[in-house]
């Protein structure tokens, strides 16, 4: 069970006062600052979960040139939304946006709801989303509750409350809203992140230098190291694949779309099956023995490769690529074929290098696309 909140009116508006006036003098320049235009905020807002500003910005710069208003969005080619959206990673994201994006334009006439409630209807936004718009762009005193938060108010108020598990979000809900401007609620909301991100660090903190360190009792106690309390995230699941870089006479590759549900859904990788640990491991060992023939690598990887006319095959390396809940093992192997082949699936096309751009690519198929150019060059 945490503490209850003890601090007197006075404190508490002492404290947003500090935090705001070091916010205006220290806040970074972010393009999505530049006004608090509910679209804007909503888009950077989604692409900042699980991804850092730096990796962010361009890609919102470009997002925000492509699909200008929320109609856009709605509007949006598929694929041409999976463009602006790749490298960033879940997917589902961005199409969740535009599921979200159509709502707005058949419910709300094209324009963001300005009521927390009607925010929070919308598809893909949580309460940490919907706290960013709500208090940003419409200066509703709603929280927005992400990790950088939960640090700042974990050692705030030694609070020992387990940040991994979802039910703790609503112990910080309430601190929080007992403590945050009524007249500044996005300031307050953002200076939070800005202190999260830049000073109340995860590892060495700078104490010294943070505008609200006379409040913080962690600081007092010297157990700034104590905060916050999380549990070890559950090791990634690891599975395990063969990927073919198929190659006909004419220099064109085999792209194959991956399914319309699932992991990575409608996007295009060189063909992929999944193999057991076992046989794996076996491939490795071969892709390990320099000297080993390319006819003793083609015996060994009959089991997975059935394609005819076959005049030579590489190994070209490994790839490994870690989502939230999953590690993918890659053995990438390169076939050339005698002869034209015709793709016998209506999910397959020959794609030359050159044209790959046009093509939406996870981050597992660029690094394969990395490999295969840095083989290219050698």
């Amino acid at each position: 069970m945490s503490k209850e909140i003890t601090w007197t009116q006075e404190k508490k508006t002492s404290f947003q006062e500090d935090l705001l006036t070091w916010y205006r003098l220290e806040k970074r320049d972010l393009p999505w600052r530049e006004s608090t235009d509910p679209y804007r905020v909503w888009v950077s807002e989604i692409m900042l979960q699980q991804t850092q500003v730096v990796t962010v910005i361009p890609y919102f710069n470009r997002f925000m040139e492509w699909f200008p208003t929320i109609e856009a969005l709605a509007n949006a080619n598929e694929d041409k939304l999976l463009k602006a959206w790749e490298g960033l990673g879940y997917y589902s994201r961005v199409r969740n946006m535009q599921h979200a994006a159509k709502e707005i334009v058949k419910t709300f006439d094209g324009k963001m709801p300005n009521k927390i409630e009607d925010i929070l209807s919308l598809k893909g936004v949580g309460p940490y989303t919907g706290g960013a718009i709500g208090s940003i762009a419409f200066s509703l005193p709603e929280p927005a509750i992400d990790g950088n938060v939960m640090r700042v108010y974990s050692r705030l108020f030694c609070l020992a409350d387990d940040i991994a598990l979802p039910k703790t979000r609503k112990v910080f809900d309430r601190y929080v809203r007992d403590t945050m401007s009524q007249s500044e609620p996005g300031d307050f909301n953002q200076a939070l992140m800005d202190l999260g991100a830049t000073i109340c660090t995860p590892t060495k903190p700078s104490c010294e230098t943070c505008p609200i360190q006379a409040y913080c009792e962690a600081k007092k106690t010297n157990t700034i190291s104590k905060y916050p309390v999380k549990k070890k995230k559950e090791k990634a699941k690891p599975l395990y694949y063969v990927a073919d870089i198929l190659q006909n006479d004419t220099g064109a590759f085999l792209l194959e779309k991956r399914p319309s549900d699932g992991l990575l859904a409608d996007m295009w990788t060189f063909p992929m099956r999944e193999v057991t640990k076992k046989d794996y491991d076996r491939f490795s060992q071969i892709y390990d023995s320099h000297d080993v023939s390319t006819g003793m690598v083609a015996e060994q990887l009959n089991l997975y490769d059935e394609v005819e006319n076959i005049k030579d095959k590489n190994l070209l390396g490994i790839v490994t690529h870690i989502f939230s809940h999953r590690k993918w093992h890659i053995l990438v192997v390169q076939d050339k074929l005698n002869g034209l082949k015709d793709t016998h699936l209506t999910n397959q096309k020959w794609v030359y290098l050159d044209e790959f751009p046009q093509y939406v690519f996870p981050k597992p198929q660029q690094k394969m696309v990395e490999l295969l150019k840095k083989s290219m060059n050698n």
